[in-house]
């Protein structure tokens, strides 16, 4: 990755959102830029001009992260941005010491017993991804209801690929637009954590090639943190299902992420989600497989 561009763009993209009124300063009748300028900035930091310009620019070596954190709250960023934007300066300052090729991997092993754990998560959907979106793991509820996914990948699934590159994508997830600008936002956060990594710029090079809307996307610097919320998804046999997630880092494997899923109690979505632990089993015993009972 380009790490002083991306520092540069990230650093553009949030002043061009915070108008000067929002930070009690006089807009004035003509502007040139949008959002704040860079003076506007180091004004807001307490630190000159010529030196918001050279952090601005990924010179970073020597800055304090007292410095980082008040252009971060100049920039009124909010804890993952504010986290990003640390991990871009590491990363510029790890750069200009050593080479590239030495950054660790992003590749992270499954932890022995974490499927064993969501194996016994019977009623719930559960999936383990990496930073780089990639499903490693899955409980036999979460693998149904990434049916879709694991089917048509070619190897193993990575959740940015289907959204961006399959044409079933917009059905499975029908809130497609917030799953796509999700999805490049958690890339933005592994792409900052560990820079260099093959797998992080092979499949981000991959997509910018293949996909205008993913490099649309990927413009925008966005990062976002992806621990709760709510889902949409469609399934080929099921239907429609709304089910609220919970994101857990797997402390013993850092990179890795447990999602699991519930739907809201008496709901349309908690009969599908029933529907669904029927049809995984159906499934299994066509393929002779262990299987998940229907509550």
């Amino acid at each position: 990755m380009e790490i002083a561009k991306d520092l540069r763009d990230f650093l553009m993209t949030r002043r061009a959102k915070i108008t000067p009124d929002q930070v009690g300063l006089v807009s004035g009748a003509r502007r040139r830029v949008p959002g704040l300028r860079r003076e506007e900035v180091a004004i807001l930091a307490g630190v000159s001009t010529e030196y918001y310009v050279q952090i601005e620019r990924g010179q970073v070596a020597g800055v304090s992260d007292e410095i980082l954190h008040s252009i971060a709250t100049a920039l009124q960023l909010d804890d993952v941005e504010t986290t990003h934007l640390f991990d871009l300066a590491r990363a510029a300052t790890r750069h200009a010491v050593k080479r590239p090729g030495r950054s660790r991997s992003v590749r992270q092993p499954v932890p022995e017993g974490l499927q064993a754990l969501i194996d016994t998560m019977v009623a719930a959907p559960a999936i383990v991804q990496n930073g780089h979106l990639d499903i490693v793991a899955a409980n036999a509820l979460g693998r149904a209801l990434y049916s879709e996914v694991f089917e048509r990948a070619t190897g193993t699934p990575n959740l940015a690929r289907f959204i961006f590159l399959d044409d079933r994508a917009e059905e499975t997830f029908p809130d497609w637009e917030k799953a796509a600008d999700d999805s490049v936002a958690l890339l933005h956060v592994e792409a900052a954590r560990v820079p260099y990594s093959k797998a992080v710029t092979g499949l981000v090079g991959d997509l910018a090639t293949r996909s205008d809307a993913f490099r649309t996307r990927w413009a925008a610097h966005d990062v976002i943190a992806h621990r709760r919320g709510t889902k949409r998804f469609h399934h080929p046999a099921i239907g429609e299902l709304t089910l609220r997630f919970e994101g857990l880092d797997v402390l013993s494997s850092a990179g890795l992420t447990l999602i699991g899923y519930t739907a809201e109690s008496g709901s349309p979505s908690q009969e599908a989600l029933q529907l669904l632990a029927s049809w995984a089993a159906t499934e299994a015993d066509r393929e002779g497989e262990p299987h998940v009972r229907s509550e």
